[in-house]
């Protein structure tokens, strides 16, 4: 006969941890957290890899987790703000394509050159590798790993004002090596590959 254990009881067992609290905690909440994902994602994929993301980060916090706290508002909480830092880059993203497509006025034939997209990340990364160190550093925390201008402060110990203004430059001179080079179809492919 199966034991079952309530969410405190299943805390306490994570806190020393019991990988078979993780497991449980696993097999009571994930089908809810992808239903949740998919409701707000509309993609299966990433559902998925939001119920990845918030067990990987319980099972990275689970010493310092309260018992007394509603464990399953927990779980959604860091769902939740997942899918904000998702929603933010997309909005990064599609803002960056809006402004760069006005900004360049180039043909479609020119931005068709018939670039391959192994060529595309090889140069992208080409580029981003000429920023200094800490730019570098700040811009791939924005735009690789979709964290928020208050994260990466807090990470790198400057404050936010300083953080965008280094995503602002680093974004200028992107933009500028790719229209100097009549590569947008580079920055497109990129967007979604960097």
């Amino acid at each position: 006969m199966k034991v079952i254990f309530d969410d405190i009881e299943l805390v306490e067992k994570l806190q020393k941890g019991d990988i078979d609290a993780f497991d449980m905690i696993y097999d009571k909440y994930s089908g809810q957290l992808y239903a949740f994902g998919l409701k707000y994602l509309r993609s299966t994929v990433e559902a998925e890899e939001l119920v990845q993301s918030v067990f990987v980060k319980l099972w990275g916090n689970y010493k310092n987790l309260k018992k007394e706290y509603s464990f399953k508002s927990y779980l959604f909480t860091i769902a939740y703000n997942d899918i904000c830092k998702l929603y933010r880059k997309e909005n990064y993203r599609q803002k960056f394509i809006t402004d760069t497509l006005y900004e360049n006025s180039q043909s479609s034939t020119e931005m068709e050159d018939g670039i391959g997209s192994r060529s595309v990340l090889e140069r992208v990364q080409q580029i981003v590798d000429k920023l200094s160190k800490r730019q570098r550093t700040i811009f791939l925390k924005s735009w690789q790993e979709g964290k928020s201008t208050k994260e990466i402060a807090e990470e790198v110990g400057l404050s936010p004002g300083t953080v965008d203004n280094y995503i602002s430059e680093a974004l200028k001179f992107i933009r500028s090596r790719l229209r100097n080079e009549n590569l947008l179809i580079l920055l497109l492919f990129s967007l979604f590959f960097l």
